[in-house]
């Protein structure tokens, strides 16, 4: 009798990483529905939520950040990494792992570490244009290198050697027709029907203070508009304080019954033009109800984007290790899907003076949807699940690929 299929991935701190780690689960699942499954990650960042909620099993280790701002403890870091990869290493023979995958972020790291101790295969995944810190350690543990851009190559040990498989994405965004869902995402997200464009704003997994300030000015500037509709998704911790900022505006909806899932906020009798929502489990329906983005430019961010050719206003997170953010926006504007503006730079006027142009020109909306290269992008959790599957000595189905 075959053995199952055992595979533990490391990845946490951020959707940013633990997003395409679950889509690469869901790969493997499709591919082996026998596969066995779990994460490492620690008990800091949104993996103890996340995971758990997708159905997976997380283990957790000790793990500091790679983070240089951390002062004096960086030198706790070296023995840091030696106690949570014995901890990794631990768990890897619970799972009985065959292969061990690194996601990028902190929490990933002791996950190749207890795969080397354990003499296990591992490969790594980098998902922004420049890696992080985690994985240029990484990289030096594994013979085996995954990016999703093409540019990432030159900032890794061993690069040459990496192949571009992409960005996992999960698969309902894979597949994503934007205009078949576009009435379903309306009404989920209780759009009034005289607004004609859509703009979503997104801060990443968290939310971010400059885009949902941003956005509470602009729909103050825009409040006696009814052909425009602001969907500001803001995290759990600034729903309250941005909700009543709007309603104060004369902006927002004054009441706030559950959307479908619990979590879209939508309200049949919202505002005239804008409603805020802690977070989306639906992304789906958030870039189909979309006319336009604006939003971080995080690497996640970046391959949804080009997969389902949203246009977008890319707003980078300056503080971003390497300002990785701005080299993964430029992929989108260089191509002319997007505008790139400075955090810095990012008010209401500012944006106005941007969006405004852009919903009253449907035609260059559509070409910058169509601007984006999607790549591997919605191929890549198969890709990157054939990869692991191939190490395990697992037959595969999905053909060969080049990088």
């Amino acid at each position: 009798m075959r053995t199952p299929l055992s595979v533990v991935i490391g990845a946490g701190g951020t959707g940013g990483h633990i997003y395409p780690g679950l889509a690469l689960a869901e790969a493997l699942r499709r591919a082996d529905p026998d596969a066995v499954i779990s994460f490492i990650g620690t008990e800091r960042g949104l993996e103890t939520t996340l995971i758990p909620a997708a159905g997976y099993r997380l283990h957790t280790v000790d793990m500091i950040p790679f983070d240089p701002a951390l002062g004096a403890k960086r030198f706790l870091l070296p023995a840091a990494l030696l106690r949570s990869g014995a901890q990794a290493r631990s768990v890897l023979r619970t799972q009985k792992a065959q292969v061990v995958v690194g996601m990028g972020g902190y929490p990933s790291a002791p996950a190749i570490v207890g795969a080397k101790m354990a003499g296990l295969p591992s490969v790594i995944h980098e998902s922004n244009a420049v890696p992080g810190r985690a994985n240029q350690f990484a990289a030096r543990l594994t013979e085996h290198l995954t990016v999703a851009f093409d540019g990432s190559r030159a900032h890794l040990s061993g690069g040459e050697r990496a192949r571009t498989v992409g960005m996992p994405i999960a698969a309902s965004l894979a597949a994503l027709d934007r205009p078949a869902l576009r009435e379903e995402a309306r009404r989920a997200f209780g759009i009034p029907e005289g607004a004609r464009r859509v703009v979503l704003f997104n801060g990443g997994s968290l939310g971010a203070a400059r885009l949902t300030a941003a956005a509470v000015g602009l729909a103050a500037r825009w409040r006696g508009r009814g052909d425009v509709h602001l969907l500001i998704k803001t995290g759990p911790a600034a729903l309250a304080e941005t909700r009543q900022k709007l309603i104060d505006a004369g902006a927002g909806p004054t009441g706030h019954p559950q959307g479908p899932g619990h979590s879209q906020g939508a309200d049949t009798g919202a505002g005239p033009v804008a409603q805020a929502v802690p977070y989306l489990d639906r992304m789906d329906l958030a870039y189909a109800v979309a006319d336009l983005v604006v939003c971080r430019a995080g690497s996640a961010t970046i391959a949804e984007l080009a997969t389902t050719g949203v246009p977008a206003v890319l707003v980078p997170y300056p503080h971003a290790p390497g300002d990785h953010q701005t080299h993964n926006a430029r992929v989108l504007s260089d191509a002319g899907a997007a505008h790139l503006v400075p955090d810095a730079e990012t008010t209401a006027d500012r944006l106005a003076d941007i969006v405004d142009p852009l919903l009253a020109d449907p035609a260059r909306l559509a070409a910058m949807g169509r601007a984006a290269d999607p790549g591997h992008h919605a191929r890549a959790a198969d890709l990157l699940a054939e990869t692991v599957m191939r190490l395990a000595g697992q037959p595969t189905t999905t053909r060969e690929f080049t990088s």
